[in-house]
């Protein structure tokens, strides 16, 4: 992982004073060790026209497995390979950002004890990183650079030069240059934008990241064009810190324009905004439904089919009547962001034990999921093509057979509702389909006759009378007899249920007594067989001895 920043200068302002502004003297090379590896400081060129400082961060690969995601305990998604063969020794990411911000803590403040008027001064400066991973592609690296005074130059890395055909990887040759900017401003876009551009983070994200943004941000992300996009990825997309970023952020700029301090802008708010209730977001009154459909079955071992990143986990986790809590997801990426959210490889012994991610499709049968007391399919169907869903059905109901299956999906007619959702769009770009009540109702229905479940419905949120609830849950429940089903109508807590009614029952009664008295008559004809072919026996040895 490599990265140089490089200057010009005169003989009036020599370009090595960039060693007294990244306070590492220009004729040495240094070492400093970081939690991941070792970052190498050294200037391939210093004299007063030019001057280059270069940082080598060598990762340790075994360390980044050890005391990141694949710390023991179950604390690694189930991938082992990914853990050790992947580019993070290579490719500039929050590991890099990291280092700089270790390495040149006091040149990102902009300290200089011995020539204190030199970070003030704006410089020519020149970046290069030969590889630097760009979800966004060089599209979004310019959106991020540019507004703040950079020239960039984004370069896509072909995936392999003897294959052109293949086409770009998502990495890309950056060289930033400006005439306009200090050294400590650098730094500080690049602690941020490098991570953003990654779209990733080795270490979990907690609350003090949001000071950390706002620290290096000053001056600069306010009003950035693409501030909420920068403040979402730098905080792994956690909704609450992402909120709490953007609120500190929206007073800094109304501070700014106001000519006044924060505080005061902060404290114009009254206090009985404070006491305004707020309401719940559906996703928490979707978890909170689904953990008491589970309470009300007794599950204590329950599967989080396709558990993204791990919302839902988490909150079993919270309930000690949960045992065992098993998330699966197709998706590596969503485990990680999981395993950072519920923090396994800091957790203790006996919770860890409780908790497992494992790496699987639900297209195909997994032995790994028999056995379990519940599954839970929390808005996952709709992201699956409809010819795909027969797959997923035969291998939750016909393959794993837990006792419970509880399934969650969008209700396609609430959907009027939403007064930010265009007519005719779906609710999230990923979504295959949305179906009506009915539409569900049949699917789940044609489901539980064809496994041998029994089925009922339960609305999620506020139920409005015209078009129903925003999301709708199916409880599936394996049947006693895993017969066919009838429909009946159950209710309960406006539950609808079809069953197998009192008729069903009297039926397959009196198909019991029919094969009962069938078995008695073959019982009673073979006696008479019996019977009569003794007599005949008899009545042929009196015969034979006259």
């Amino acid at each position: 992982m490599f990265l140089t920043l490089g200057t010009t200068g005169t003989p009036e302002r020599p370009a090595t004073d960039l060693g007294y502004l990244l306070h590492k003297h220009p004729d040495k090379s240094q070492a400093f060790s970081t939690s991941y590896g070792t970052a190498h400081v050294f200037y391939p060129e210093a004299d007063a026209e030019r001057c280059t400082a270069a940082l080598l961060l060598e990762v340790d690969a075994v360390a980044l497995v050890r005391r990141g995601k694949g710390k023991g305990r179950g604390g690694a998604p189930d991938a082992a390979l990914a853990q050790y063969v992947n580019d993070r020794p290579y490719a500039a990411s929050s590991l890099l950002a990291v280092a700089l911000s270790g390495v040149f803590s006091s040149a990102m403040r902009g300290m200089c004890a011995a020539k204190p008027e030199l970070p003030g001064q704006e410089r020519q400066l020149r970046v290069e990183i030969p590889a630097l991973p760009a979800r966004g592609g060089p599209g979004l690296v310019r959106a991020l650079f540019e507004p703040l005074g950079w020239r960039v130059s984004a370069r896509p890395v072909a995936l392999d030069a003897r294959f052109p055909q293949w086409g770009a990887s998502r990495y890309v040759s950056l060289v930033l240059e400006s005439d306009t900017l200090t050294v400590a401003e650098t730094l500080r876009h690049l602690y941020v934008l490098l991570p953003v551009l990654d779209d990733a983070k080795h270490y979990w994200v907690s609350p003090d990241e949001v000071d950390k943004l706002l620290r290096a941000g000053a001056g600069w992300l306010p009003d950035h064009p693409e501030q909420k996009l920068i403040t979402s990825r730098f905080l792994s997309r956690r909704w609450s810190l992402t909120r709490q970023a953007m609120e500190r952020l929206e007073l800094v700029r109304l501070a700014e324009t106001d000519d006044s301090e924060v505080e005061d802008i902060d404290n114009a708010v009254g206090a009985e905004a404070e006491t305004e209730e707020k309401p719940t977001p559906l996703a928490v009154q979707r978890r909170e439904a689904v953990i008491t459909a589970l309470t009300r079955t007794g599950a204590a071992r329950v599967l989080d089919l396709g558990c993204g990143q791990g919302q839902l986990v988490q909150a079993l986790l919270q309930n000690p009547r949960f045992t065992e809590i098993v998330g699966v997801d197709v998706s590596m990426r969503a485990l990680t962001l999981a395993s950072r959210r519920l923090k396994l490889d800091r957790m203790g012994e006996r919770q860890a034990c409780r908790v497992q991610l494992l790496q699987g499709s639900l297209a195909y049968t997994d032995t790994r999921l028999k056995g379990y007391d519940a599954a839970v399919l929390s808005e996952v169907i709709e992201h699956l093509d409809l010819p795909r869903l027969p797959a997923l059905e035969y291998a939750v109901f016909g393959s794993a057979r837990p006792r419970t299956v509880l399934v969650t999906t969008p209700n396609v007619e609430y959907n009027v509702r939403w007064e930010s959702l265009p007519a005719g769009h779906v609710r999230h770009g990923d979504h295959r389909f949305e179906w009506t009540r009915q539409e569900f109702r049949a699917w789940a229905a044609a489901v539980a006759e064809r496994h041998g479940y029994d089925v009922a419905f339960v609305p999620v949120g506020p139920d409005d009378p015209e078009v129903g609830p925003p999301t709708q849950m199916a409880v599936f429940e394996m049947s006693p007899t895993g017969g066919k089903h009838a429909t009946a109508e159950h209710g309960h807590a406006g539950d609808e249920k079809h069953a197998t009614g009192d008729n069903a029952n009297a039926e397959n009664a009196n198909a019991d007594n029919a094969n009962n008295a069938n078995n008695a008559n073959n019982a009673n004809a073979k006696n008479m067989n019996e019977t009569n072919m003794n007599e005949k026996n008899v009545n042929e040895k009196e015969a034979t001895a006259a």
